[in-house]
């Protein structure tokens, strides 16, 4: 069976020259009359996709080729020869199918973005080299020294007992993670936060605020889980996440430790983050025989704060919620 005629320019691949030629199909063949003759099997084309402007264009296997002229008549001829679109072709054309895979595009990055890349933050923390993870915090210290903490004011003897108190504390996990604590004067407020490196810092303007010894514990438990569960650490890895594989590759922490600068500036734990951090800081309590009061008085003194807050290392957003939790929780 002969189909209807489509006018067409034919490129030999061999010369620049256009030859009008007339393209029809019988019997599973594709002939070209007209200022060039030729005769190809349908199976050896290929068949470019439909576009609103661009011309429709089929190769032979030698490299010559040819564009429909009325393009209208190709589109017929290869709907009657049998030919049609993919499904990603039919919606490129459709508004609807451009909207549709806008939507899905957008979904799936969020989705990555939500729990693809803090999954996958987790399990490069899990797998990180020590010594690149210590560079990290040690470089991340050296910064923090540099432009915002001075040495602390608190007497050494108090330093001291804060250091045999907390160490005397057993904590809830077997694997409990190895640290170093540590004391600064602050000018940015109050604060307390773990290092990769395995850093506690207590400022000393939080030690002046916190009501008692046992809600110094509290806080150093609450930051110790956060140094369990390695929050930070996966924290810059999202921030960071090409230089994460390469540290993880290659053991430099150079390329994350370039980004800490900006993650300075905003040090917020996820909610889920908090979470985990309270919920070990009040199984080490209860694990010591230690009332979750320490725990409590923590909240509702941060919580004053709060208000007031300027966001600089506020990595310790107190809520009503969290109280609220801590308080359900207690037998």
């Amino acid at each position: 069976m002969e189909h209807e005629a489509a006018a067409a320019r034919y490129f030999d691949g061999k010369t620049s020259r256009a030859h009008r030629v007339e393209v029809r199909v019988r019997e599973g063949m594709l002939h070209l009359s007209g200022e060039a003759e030729r005769a190809c099997p349908l199976e050896q084309l290929r068949v470019s996709e439909r576009s609103k402007h661009a011309m429709r264009k089929v190769t032979f296997d030698d490299g010559a080729y040819l564009e429909a002229v009325d393009r209208a008549a190709f589109d017929r001829l290869l709907h009657a020869s049998g030919h049609g679109d993919s499904w990603v072709v039919r919606a490129q054309q459709s508004w609807r199918g451009t909207a549709l895979a806008a939507v899905a595009t957008v979904a799936l990055l969020g989705a990555v973005y939500l729990y693809g890349l803090p999954a996958a933050a987790t399990v490069v923390a899990r797998h990180l080299p020590l010594k690149a993870e210590r560079m990290l915090g040690t470089g991340m210290l050296e910064m923090l020294d540099r432009h915002v903490f001075v040495q602390s004011d608190m007497p050494a003897a108090r330093q001291a007992a804060l250091r045999t108190a907390f160490a005397g504390l057993r904590s809830p996990e077997p694997d409990a993670p190895a640290y170093r604590l540590l004391f600064r004067k602050s000018g940015i407020g109050p604060n307390a936060f773990a290092l990769p490196s395995g850093d506690i810092v207590l400022t000393d303007e939080l030690a002046e605020l916190l009501p008692d010894d046992g809600a110094v514990m509290a806080v150093l438990a609450h930051e110790l889980g956060h140094l369990h569960e390695r929050h930070l650490t996966r924290r810059v890895i999202q921030g960071s996440a090409v230089a994460a594989v390469t540290t993880l590759v290659f053991g430099d922490a150079s390329a994350i430790i370039a980004g800490v600068p900006a993650l300075l500036l905003d040090l917020r734990y996820s909610r889920d983050a908090e979470r985990d951090a309270d919920d070990y800081a009040a199984a080490m309590l209860r694990h010591n025989g230690l009332p979750l009061a320490h725990l409590e008085h923590v909240f509702e003194v941060l919580a004053k704060l709060d208000k007031n807050a300027s966001g600089y290392l506020s990595s310790h957003p107190v809520t009503s919620e969290r109280l609220a939790r801590l308080r359900n929780a207690r037998p």
